[in-house]
């Protein structure tokens, strides 16, 4: 007699969240050229419970000539992405194709958790490219790829999308997402056109009534700037979970508590956690200090460590790999993670700047000068007689703490050059809603005489080798 083997029970909804993913309440999103296996490892040792991949072209991706997009896109070959450390992971395409989508998913479900389709992406490329949020119109279609997936791959389809102008739209929007067979959705409070230094507030009242309209878990996006935020926007939307792009680059502990004790990270001896596949065998020659837990009343509920210890913990994950990491996205996450210092330290800013290719020793060197510096003006601070209370300020601009330029923190997106008086008045009289914020900020930000653009104009300069969003300010997508 014949046995056939029966084919295991695909998990769905809140059977896959909870069994499967864990229940995750703290999740980093799909970042082009920015959430990488590098990240997300470091991602995980600071409370982040569930990460995306960037997003991946699928066309690109399942065109059989086109293997350097691969390799670059999701390495397989070193068993190290999509591997028992990397996990539990989701893996995000864009698309306008059923079938090219399919392909390259079939090619990745063994590696991940789920597959998720991006229908958020607002950027000129994905314009171009027909997909993203430039789909939402075309329902049939989205259905389609949403379905087809879901009707063939043995792990589950999600979709991240951006909500429609009206609550009434956005709910059906969703509820389609769901019939065609998305077992989670991520609602981006924000519409398609608020993007860049327009983006404004993302509106969480969309995203509850998604929520209450749909019986598949719900990851709210938008409006994380600290830690205390999550439990905020956790009880005003009522969702499964927080997803944090901007928010989290700039402080990759934003998920951990104040009195996390992330690991020891060092390379003279090296400290080798064997319960941690990225514990490093060499890296920066630096001792990197656990950071000191954050006072909650003074720096609110989460951890702020020192950004240069972060920048050269990242470093360290880097080089302990066997998967590359592009130099882009290397040199992005320097950027963002030690902004706070870079507009004091030109000199280190500027050798940021003219940084090209892939030699991690100078990266290094740059982060190692950083904590050096860092180092000494916490020490200067100590000696004056200045507590955690003394050093924090208040944003006039904003109302919201910046904290010691030692320590990571977010960035607060400057506001748009101002108008004409008459074009001023238009605008506001026309669309009175706050148009200042990015990803996961807040509306209101820093007046344009504390920018420092050389910063962030670098971060617009570096060029990616694939396809995907205009890497301003590593797009959550």
């Amino acid at each position: 007699m014949t046995v056939t083997a029966s084919k295991p029970r695909k998990l769905q909804g809140y059977e896959f969240y909870r069994e499967i993913l864990g229940s995750p309440k703290y999740v980093v999103a799909p970042m082009v050229d920015q959430s990488e296996l590098a990240w997300r490892r470091l991602s995980r040792r600071y409370g982040a419970q569930l990460v995306y991949t960037p997003m991946i072209n699928a066309k690109m991706f399942g065109e059989g000539a086109r293997t350097n997009y691969r390799e670059q896109s999701f390495n397989t070959a070193h068993g190290e992405e999509g591997g028992l450390e990397d996990r539990p992971l989701i893996v995000q395409f864009c698309a306008n194709s059923p079938e090219h989508l399919l392909t390259s998913a079939k090619v990745l479900e063994a590696h991940c958790d789920a597959i998720d389709l991006n229908l958020g992406c607002p950027q000129d490329i994905a314009k171009k490219g027909h997909y993203g949020s430039f789909l939402q119109d075309e329902w049939e279609l989205i259905y389609k790829l949403v379905n087809t997936l879901h009707e063939n791959l043995f792990i589950p389809v999600t979709a991240k999308f951006r909500v429609f102008p009206t609550v009434e739209k956005t709910v059906e929007y969703a509820k389609m997402l769901e019939r065609a067979g998305a077992q989670i959705l991520t609602c981006h409070g924000r519409l398609r056109e608020q993007r860049g230094h327009h983006s404004g507030l993302a509106d969480w009242d969309k995203i509850r009534a998604v929520k209450q309209a749909v019986s598949v878990p719900v990851f709210a996006n938008g409006n994380i700037l600290y830690h205390s935020d999550i439990e905020r926007c956790l009880a005003e939307t009522g969702a499964d979970a927080v997803m944090s792009a901007e928010g989290q680059l700039y402080n990759a502990a934003l998920f951990a508590k104040a009195d996390h004790i992330p690991p020891t990270v060092s390379s003279h001896p090296p400290v080798l956690d064997p319960a941690d596949p990225s514990s490093p065998s060499a890296g920066p020659s630096t001792q990197i200090e656990r950071p000191s837990p954050s006072p909650e009343h003074i720096y609110d509920a989460g951890l702020h460590p020192r950004h240069a210890d972060l920048a050269l913990e990242y470093l360290t994950i880097v080089k302990s790999q066997k998967t590359r990491t592009a130099f882009s996205a290397i040199k992005g996450h320097l950027f963002k993670i030690m902004r706070p210092a870079l507009a004091r330290e030109t000199d280190l800013r500027d050798r940021l700047g003219r940084m090209k290719g892939h030699d991690l020793p100078l990266y290094i060197e740059i982060a190692e000068e950083m904590k050096r510096r860092m180092d000494r003006d916490a020490e200067e601070a100590e000696r004056a007689g200045k507590t955690a209370k003394d050093l924090v300020r208040i944003d006039e601009a904003t109302g919201l703490k910046v904290l010691p330029h030692w320590l990571a923190q977010p960035y607060f997106r400057p506001l748009p050059a101002k108008k004409p008086q008459e074009e001023e008045e238009k605008v506001f009289s026309a669309a009175p809603a706050a148009v200042e914020a990015e990803d996961d900020t807040s509306s209101s930000k820093r007046p344009l005489s504390e920018w420092t653009p050389e910063v962030e104009d670098e971060s617009k300069r570096l060029k990616l080798d694939l396809d995907p969003c205009d890497p301003e300010v590593a797009i959550c997508v």
